[in-house]
């Protein structure tokens, strides 16, 4: 807790929410032009993942790893589930505690993310929805935009792999750490349970791919 209000004492601006508006204009445009795009590739891997059906030459095994790191098919396994929530509005806390101390931020929820892609994760979702290597979220206050959704705490991270390895990431993540004094400090929520079996869904949006194209293929 002393190291804790020390951090906030000298202003750390790395649990900081971003402007609501802006956000929200912001991820509203984005999903919007994702709308309108038709991604052919996520369609290709999910019918190739499904069928088995590579085209000559390719590895079926490889097509269907490279779906579930794409996160376009459906995955099961044991892992571990990871709940963050916002610190009760009211208590006794110390006086340079402001409201923006009491809420959970989008670094946070970076931190856990990182932390267990880092631990080996084979798949994730972030309040159900499949994380991606696309996928971008956005914190303001203590509402989440992800995939064009809005959502409110608590908020739950799951996912598949070694459940002693991802909690071991976890506790080496400097970020989490981080979120773990203030959880101390102003009762901040925080769980990690393991999970005999998860069930995740494939991601349905567009995959956003910009700048990434096959090898030997003419840049457009």
């Amino acid at each position: 807790m002393f190291t804790a209000n020390a951090r906030l004492a000298r202003g750390d601006d790395s649990r900081h929410p971003e402007n609501l508006a802006q956000l929200v204009d912001r991820e509203s445009d984005r999903v919007a032009d994702l709308a309108e795009q038709v991604d052919a590739l996520t369609a290709e891997v999910a019918r190739l993942s499904s069928t088995g059906d590579a085209p000559a030459g390719v590895d079926p095994d490889l097509a269907a790893r490279t779906a579930v790191a794409a996160g376009t098919t459906p995955v099961t396994g044991r892992g571990v589930s990871v709940t963050l929530d916002d610190a009760p509005p009211e208590g006794n806390y110390p006086p340079q505690i402001r409201p923006d101390d009491l809420v959970v931020h989008q670094q946070d929820i970076q931190s856990v993310v990182n932390a267990l892609w880092a631990g080996g994760a084979e798949a994730m979702t972030l309040q159900g929805q499949r994380v991606t290597a696309t996928s971008a979220f956005r914190c303001a206050g203590n509402i989440l935009l992800l995939h064009g959704r809005v959502y409110s705490p608590p908020y739950v991270v799951e996912a598949v792999g070694d459940p002693e390895a991802l909690r071991d990431a976890l506790d080496r993540s400097p970020g989490v750490q981080v979120y773990k004094e203030y959880v101390d400090a102003v009762n901040l929520g925080w769980s990690v349970e393991d999970e005999p079996e998860i069930e995740m869904p494939g991601y349905q949006g567009a995959l956003e791919l910009r700048y990434a194209r096959p090898a030997g293929a003419v840049a457009s």
